[in-house]
């Protein structure tokens, strides 16, 4: 009898396990396909990080963006100093600033400057027409 109450609970602790498990892929899923579509800026993801991105690999949600594959990938995050299999939820702060500069970046056509860039430029030219 004790060794039908152990495996009944192990089978409940794997099911509820898988339901999670499940849970966490149709909305990575959904979120991917956001991404793809344009609707969710991955830098929102990467600034915010929710519960579905939080174990996910850097390298899967930005490869999830249209015309990014593994190389392009790599590159930036090598750039940045980041790791590629990096969870979305384990990075800090300076991290998550850094990549979401970047992609911002990339994202943004030329020509066009953001109102939150402004002053960050306006900062720096002093700076450097001073040194």
């Amino acid at each position: 009898m004790g060794n039908s109450a152990t495996v009944s609970a192990g089978q409940e602790q794997h099911l509820r396990a898988l339901e999670y498990a499940n849970r966490v892929r149709l909305a990575r899923a959904r979120m991917k396909r956001k991404i793809a579509a344009g609707e969710l800026p991955a830098t929102e993801v990467v600034l915010n990080c929710p519960w579905q991105a939080h174990s996910m690999s850097i390298s899967d949600l930005l490869m999830s963006q249209k015309r990014w594959g593994r190389t392009r990938c790599r590159r930036l995050l090598v750039s940045l100093g980041v790791p590629e299999n990096k969870q979305v939820g384990t990075l800090t702060e300076r991290q998550r600033l850094a990549l979401a500069a970047v992609l911002t970046a990339k994202n943004t056509p030329p020509g066009i400057v953001e109102e939150a860039e402004t002053p960050a430029r306006a900062a720096r030219v002093p700076a450097l027409s001073a040194a």
